[in-house]
């Protein structure tokens, strides 16, 4: 079977693919590209049927694809590309240090006399809170997520760590702040706010599990999530995603505790 490379945007053929078996699947065929081009590597390719089409995904057959007689494949250079687990330990690590830095270190940003301004219990808890939501996520990134995408192109990179990087630094400037006033009803506000989010921080990282266990290492099945033995995941009989409802209580929670609006 013979097969045109057609590449988007220039609609120059790239290469011409030769003897290739019709049940090959698209993987096979972005590896063959790569022999001709050892800047397109796989995970920078996108394969589509059409131009302005969806791209096929990997493990699609040569035979089930509707080509025409020319058998053409039109190809996506997708950019350089960076791995998801180190987009996202990049992601995490940054508002990590980056609010420890404002409640370690108060006198760069607020000057030397607020090295000796006494904090509020919330401002211990809060950085607490904070420190225990992106550990957790940097372990969860190493040890629980599994990917259906190796990678992603390098410039979200900087547009996803901007995101969390910046917020890091603006919700900790606030809440370590010398002027920073705590919660108006005091220790009742202050532990409601906190046990919540233990609760929910407990509940996504069960919905996590959770999911990781539908999904075979070395694999990208997709299978319905449903409740297990865990009381966390019955939230799956109300809501698709649970990790995000838990995600977005944990911060409610976290707000009511340090009554900080730039943390909502």
């Amino acid at each position: 079977m013979e097969v045109e490379i057609v590449k988007i945007g220039s609609n120059k053929t790239l290469t011409t693919l030769r003897d290739l078996s019709p049940t090959a699947t698209i993987q096979d065929v972005k590896k063959r590209i790569y022999k001709t081009s050892t800047k397109l590597y796989p995970e920078r390719q996108a394969l589509r049927v059409d131009p302005k089409g969806k791209s096929l995904p990997d493990e699609t057959t040569l035979e089930t694809l509707s080509l025409k007689d020319e058998k053409v494949l039109f190809l996506k250079d997708l950019g350089p590309q960076i791995g998801w687990k180190t987009v996202f330990l990049w992601e995490y690590t940054g508002p990590l240090v980056l609010y420890l830095v404002t409640y370690l270190r108060p006198a760069l940003l607020y000057g030397v006399e607020a090295a000796s301004v006494p904090k509020h219990t919330v401002v211990h808890l809060a950085a607490m809170c904070w420190s225990i939501h992106y550990c957790k996520r940097i372990i969860e990134t190493l040890f629980v997520h599994r990917f259906s995408h190796g990678t992603m192109p390098i410039k979200n990179l900087f547009k996803n760590c901007s995101y969390y990087w910046l917020f890091g630094l603006y919700i900790g400037y606030y809440i370590n702040h010398p002027l920073y006033m705590p919660p108006m009803f005091g220790d009742l506000q202050m532990y409601l706010g906190l046990a919540g989010f233990i609760k929910n921080e407990l509940g996504n990282l069960s919905i996590h599990l959770a999911l990781k266990n539908l999904r075979p290492p070395g694999t990208k099945v997709r299978k319905v999530p449903v409740p297990t033995s865990n009381p966390f995941t019955h939230l799956f009989n109300f809501v698709s995603c649970p990790n995000y409802t838990y995600e977005v209580m944990s911060w409610v929670c976290f707000t009511i505790m340090t009554q900080c609006l730039p943390g909502m």
